[in-house]
């Protein structure tokens, strides 16, 4: 690995999270805070929890060992960013803050370190526009709880060097998790999406059709079922962009503008594009391979009701 030194600023829950995963992936790494005291608190509290994920078996049995040995605090956001290759600032999501602690940690990093964020909901060209040479500072966006989600959006800002996204990718990819790139816009991808699918179930539920209860165990049952193992346009291929066409229509006959067909769908569905089925959809599945991912599709969806039924029902109520 180029990238051996890295800093963390903002030792809360999320950094904490990601302090953890990056020492375990061999950085040594460097937590900041806004007290020398709290960042050494924090750095207490995050081995403690390594020890209890050690013995709950989601962390490997030497983990507490390892994170030890890499993982320090800083005596200020200053001298953790000072000789830092990498730098993710994870404090509170509120731009006045970000703004401020990004300024300083521009001002005392290196010209060359890459600077991420890891907000989830602020456009990385307004938080760019407090940092010393931009062109180093994207976005990089974990997942909460961040030792255990394996996503991690990468944002660029229409300044940023794209020569900085292949080393943050290797940086994210030591730890065991995925990277994908996005826009910068707002909600980005993730929270675009999870905002757009809590704004639907709200409304089923104001509107009587279903308790919250009950719509959970709709989408945990069937459509987020699928979810581990295949995205919305890969699910879509393999259901038939006709048959989500007709749907579409169906929908319309109560809310015409909210549930508008797409026009890609309808340019995909108007040019025999049906997905799967067909040999080519949103994505390009070649005919030959069609079997074989029915199998793998299949065998996933029995390994996930395995799993569920090994877990048990989640302790909600």
């Amino acid at each position: 690995m180029t990238t051996k030194t890295i800093a963390v600023v903002g030792s809360g829950y999320m950094g904490g999270g990601i302090a953890q995963v990056l020492a375990l992936a061999g950085y040594d790494v460097q937590i900041a805070d806004i007290s020398a005291e709290i960042a050494q608190q924090n750095r207490a509290r995050l081995l403690d929890e390594a020890a209890q994920f050690a013995a709950d078996g989601l962390f490997p049995a030497d983990a507490v060992e390892r994170i030890e040995a890499r993982l320090t605090a800083a005596e200020s956001i200053e001298s953790a960013v000072a000789d830092a290759d990498f730098i993710e600032e994870a404090v509170p999501e509120k731009i006045e803050i970000k703004h401020a602690t990004l300024a300083r940690i521009s001002a005392a990093a290196r010209p060359d370190a890459i600077i991420g964020s890891n907000t989830s909901t602020i456009l990385i060209g307004s938080l760019a526009e407090a940092v010393e040479h931009p062109e180093r500072f994207l976005g990089v966006h974990f997942s909460n709880p961040a030792p255990f989600i394996p996503g991690v959006e990468l944002i660029a800002h229409e300044g940023t060097d794209a020569a900085i996204l292949p080393v943050v990718e290797e940086i994210v990819a030591a730890t065991g998790k995925e990277t994908a790139r996005v826009g910068d816009a707002t909600g980005f991808v993730l929270n675009r999406l999870q905002y757009a699918l809590f704004h639907e179930a709200t409304q089923l539920v104001e509107e009587g059709v279903a308790t919250p209860d009950d719509i959970d165990t709709i989408v945990r049952t069937t459509f987020g079922f699928r979810l581990p193992v295949f995205g919305p346009f890969a699910i879509a291929d393999m259901a038939g962009l006709d048959v989500y066409a007709f749907c579409y229509a169906s929908l319309q006959t109560r809310w015409p503008e909210r549930f508008a067909t797409p026009d890609s769908l309808k340019e995909l569905v108007d040019a025999g594009k049906f997905g799967t089925k067909s040999g080519s959809g949103y994505l390009e599945v070649p005919a030959e391979r069609t079997a074989e991912l029915i199998a793998y599709r299949n065998k996933a969806y029995v390994a996930i009701k395995q799993l569920m039924d090994e877990l048990g029902p989640a302790p909600i109520h």
